[in-house]
């Protein structure tokens, strides 16, 4: 499996964030094997062993467990995850928004080359209106690019697994 970074499909949820003022944007692919739906690609990417790592941080901000269940719940139409509200929502693909408004991810399947699935994750930091990205962000964006990389990596490898 090979993963790469794209440039945001036109039809993307999250392309209304590309070039919209101070606005980072980032996508990345990778083709599994096999027929993937999105409700197996979020399951599989929010259940996956780097991202728990991440809920684990967020569970102890929050004061509260963020459990599979609430990944359950996402998969089967809830309107909020943890710190994200559901922005838009269509059969292959979904944008989260966190509850300030100022980072997006997004994931999407497509059909891939020789009958594979093409998993899609994105992501987006918008600065406040009439400002810059802050200074911590553009310090931490290699960081979110490997730390993206990961992300997906670990999902797509759940997936391939079956």
């Amino acid at each position: 499996m090979t993963l790469r970074a794209v440039t945001v499909p036109q039809y993307a949820f999250l392309s209304r964030h590309v070039g919209q003022g101070a606005t980072y944007t980032d996508c990345y692919e990778v083709v599994v094997p096999g027929q993937v739906d999105l409700a197996q690609f979020i399951s599989r990417f929010y259940t996956s062993w780097l991202f728990r790592l991440e809920r684990l941080v967020l569970s102890l901000a929050l004061r509260r467990r963020i459990a599979d269940a609430e990944v359950a719940a996402l998969v089967a139409g809830a309107e909020a995850f943890a710190i994200w509200r559901v922005e838009a929502r269509g059969a292959r693909q979904i944008l989260l928004s966190d509850l300030r408004g100022s980072t997006c991810s997004w994931l999407a399947v497509a059909p891939g080359d020789g009958g594979g699935t093409q998993l899609l994750f994105g992501s987006a930091v918008i600065a406040r209106p009439g400002r810059e990205l802050s200074r911590i962000v553009r310090i931490l964006t290699p960081f979110h690019k490997v730390y993206a990389r990961g992300l997906l990596r670990a999902a797509a490898a759940r997936l391939a697994k079956g």
